[in-house]
């Protein structure tokens, strides 16, 4: 289970240098494609597949010079070249690059209404449907609020955006902000998925609310509210995809993940000599479950860093689960361990980790996640399997439990994430099977 994407913008000196720097910081979001688009004039873009580093090696970033500019690190595997964001979009008599973070609801019926309409789309991602529907109201308005205020009618689902449009840089969230993005201001104006990226060039940060809209041009920021709606947050930003030292919806990501763990340990403690995670995402959760239980946290997996996108895995989940992680003996041998994760999808990794505990010498294996069963699919962005690969929707606790061969299993409730989290504004469809309203309610 992956998130798709971040996006990057400036508008300041060096701005494609700092893109792609800012891009390496977001590369936790997607490693299999990336792109920057700049003005200078015109609209250039450079994108290709693989990571940040290896799309812009040899010195092919020097030749990308100017003002604004946006970037985007992409999660999926499928898809030409053609796929890969920035997306250069023509419609109109205008021309814009877009890059997104997010999935629409509707794509499939605007899409159709827009062929009917007889624009012919280059790329078969919902990306391009939001810029031609705002350069199609651009068009009757001549105004960026007020075409973005029409997108927001007529768009429905997730979606942070970056756009450039006639040498101005506008940042755009949706009205039910379900996708983190943030702003900062300093020696120029940045924009960001995640706060962390930005703090290399501003101190001035702050996230960009829902339904808000911020167009850079001729070195100012001016910035409205066109679109309202009740918020709801993407809760898996909170446990799983954001960077730890992420700031988002005002709300440390580290602090929410950590106070998970002591919920848990409140919720559901466990008789252990020794509390682990599984890195990298279990352990600022595992941090906290130790430290409200009492009970020692140690590293007792050690993750492989040096397995590059390109290897060329064995067949097995086993051996690509060993190849990962690798378990220290001698904390685990003789030892009741408490395995704390993030999450379990479709089961068949945390079988082969417990697996592997055991075979390390683990007396006994008791897993806790810190969130609760996921048992839903997702309509706005994230790569969650279908409902009948989750594990958590067609089995009981008690069954994953005998699945996975753990002594005992518990998850975090939903009651216990959201004090957690410190907010019952987050969409956890994910979770309870209660989808947004809003994200659905559209005609075309």
């Amino acid at each position: 289970m992956k998130e798709k994407c971040g996006i990057f913008g400036a508008y300041s000196q060096d701005a494609t240098k700092k893109t792609y720097y800012g891009l390496m910081a977001l590369q936790h979001r997607g490693q299999e494609g990336a792109g920057i688009s700049v003005w200078d004039g015109d609209i250039r873009t450079v994108k290709g597949h693989g990571l940040v580093s290896e799309v812009f090696k040899g010195g092919s970033i020097r030749r990308l010079n100017g003002n604004p500019v946006i970037g985007h690190v992409r999660y999926s595997t499928s898809g030409s070249l053609s796929e890969v964001q920035p997306l250069e979009v023509e419609c109109c008599g205008y021309k814009v690059s877009i890059a997104h973070n997010g999935t629409l609801t509707n794509f499939l019926p605007l899409r159709r209404f827009y062929e009917s309409r007889g624009f012919k789309f280059r790329s078969s991602i919902d990306t391009e449907v939001i810029a031609v529907s705002f350069l199609n109201h651009y068009s009757e308005l001549k105004d960026e609020f007020e075409a973005m205020s029409r997108v927001f009618e007529e768009v429905k689902g997730a979606y942070s955006v970056l756009m450039l449009f006639n040498g101005k840089l506008i940042a755009v969230r949706d009205p039910v902000g379900f996708r983190p993005l943030s702003f900062g201001a300093g020696d120029g104006y940045y924009f960001s998925s995640e706060d962390s990226a930005l703090r290399m060039f501003c101190t001035n940060i702050r996230d960009v609310s829902p339904g808000e809209v911020i167009v850079v041009k001729d070195g100012e920021a001016e910035s409205k509210i066109v679109g309202r709606s009740e918020h709801a947050y993407c809760v898996f930003e909170y446990i799983y995809f954001a960077r730890p030292d992420s700031i988002i919806n005002g709300i440390s990501v580290y602090w929410a993940r950590y106070r998970m763990g002591v919920e848990l340990a409140r919720e559901s403690p466990a008789e252990g000599d020794v509390v682990i995670a599984v890195p990298d995402s279990g352990r600022t959760a595992a941090l906290g479950f130790a430290h409200e239980s009492g009970i020692p946290y140690m590293e007792g997996l050690i993750k492989n860093r040096y397995i590059g996108r390109t290897f060329i895995m064995p067949s097995g989940r086993e051996i690509k689960v060993r190849l990962k992680l690798s378990p220290v003996k001698e904390v685990i041998k003789g030892r009741r361990i408490v395995l704390v994760d993030d999450s379990i999808v479709r089961g068949t990794t945390m079988k082969n980790i417990v697996k592997m505990l055991r075979d390390a010498g683990a007396r006994e294996v008791h897993v806790r996640i810190a969130s609760p069963p996921i048992r839903y699919p997702c309509y706005m962005g994230i790569d969650i399997p279908t409902r009948h690969e989750l594990i958590a929707a067609w089995k009981s606790i008690e069954e994953i439990k005998k699945e996975i061969g753990a002594d005992s299993l518990a998850y975090l409730s939903v009651e216990g994430l959201k004090r957690a989290i410190g907010t019952d504004k987050l969409c956890m469809a994910c979770l309870t099977g209660n989808y947004p309203e809003w994200a659905f309610d559209f005609k075309v």
